[in-house]
């Protein structure tokens, strides 16, 4: 999207400033909290918030609300995000305070993923109770089945697979599957109950949800079920999953819809209370899937959590044979 000079001249007034440019090099990398840019750049909550109110009115970042916490990100569609990239493409790779400010986000995340990892540990073992704390299991799985459809699938992957519960719902519509997560108790889990469901061509492996080191357009059928709201980056981890599926495949989204049950930030390590069909849908579409179903599972009690099911499909010959008829 092009500019007007004037417009130009706010982007770059917005950006030329050191603090503002060292926040958009941080947001380059990931959508951050108010908090965690205080803690990165050693500066005041009231003074960072300035810093971002300043990038927001000039429509290079973008300010979401999430229970009582804010996050920030790099606008997706503003024009001013070429001129955003060109500014961070000219910082030297061994600049000292953006490789400080690098060392500290890596900090943050070391601390994020070590209280996660303590967290599965913990509670590998109880993980199915814990999941269906909120929420009737046997409906949500009834709707994913549905969603997914009879199949047969060539190829399953199920990214942040958990104790297995993917594997071992929709892994005897696959003729192989693959569970990648980054816990080795939850691993250990999954294994087991994939063991006694009897799927012997279900394989648990170590990885990387944001990097799975998967080729582009293995699978027709990838899951990402109650992950999302764990992670730093689930725009990234959508990316990566819509990255895997195959021409005509099929990606499943499970997780909350918004909710404000802040305690589960502390108690269950959930990093986003839930996500709007404003903010994953064009995450779908931003990666060449198309939306097809869209569910919303409500609550059996009031305390209870609304659980979304989107799937999207790659487009393909069969898929645009489908559609014309």
């Amino acid at each position: 999207m092009a500019l007007s000079s004037e417009q130009v001249v706010d982007v770059l007034r917005a950006a030329g400033e050191s603090t503002r440019l060292r926040i958009l090099a941080l947001l380059a990398v990931e959508e951050l909290s108010v908090l965690e840019l205080c803690r990165i750049l050693d500066q005041s909550q009231p003074r960072v918030s300035r810093h971002l109110k300043l990038l927001a009115e000039a429509g290079l970042v973008e300010r979401f609300p999430d229970g009582a916490w804010v996050f920030y990100r790099l606008a997706g569609t503003s024009g001013g995000g070429a001129v955003v990239a060109a500014a961070l493409a000219l910082i030297q790779a061994d600049d000292a305070v953006v490789q400080g400010d690098a060392g500290q986000l890596a900090a943050v995340r070391a601390e994020r993923s070590a209280g996660a990892q303590a967290y599965f540990a913990r509670n590998a073992a109880r993980w199915n109770e814990i999941r269906s704390l909120y929420v009737d299991e046997n409906e949500v799985e009834a709707a994913i089945l549905r969603a997914t459809g009879e199949g047969p699938f060539d190829e399953m992957v199920d990214l942040g697979a958990g104790a297995g519960r993917m594997l071992t719902l929709l892994g005897g519509r696959a003729v192989n599957a693959l569970g990648l997560d980054l816990s080795q108790q939850m691993l250990n889990i999954a294994r087991d109950e994939v063991a006694k469901a009897g799927l012997t061509a279900c394989e648990l492996r170590h990885g990387d949800i944001f990097d799975t080191g998967l080729p582009g357009g293995c699978a027709d059928l990838v899951t990402v079920h109650q992950v999302l709201h764990y992670l730093g980056d689930p725009a990234a981890a959508v990316a990566e999953a819509a990255r895997l599926v195959a021409p005509c495949g099929l990606l499943l989204i499970a997780d909350f819809a918004p909710h404000d049950h802040e305690f589960l930030r502390e108690a269950h390590q959930h990093r986003r209370l839930g996500f709007a069909d404003d903010e994953i849908l064009p995450w779908i579409e931003a990666a060449g899937l198309v939306p097809e179903t869209n569910i919303a599972l409500p609550p059996i009690t009031a305390e209870g959590l609304t659980v979304k099911i989107w799937t999207a499909r790659r487009p393909g010959a069969a898929l645009a044979e489908r559609t014309a008829a």
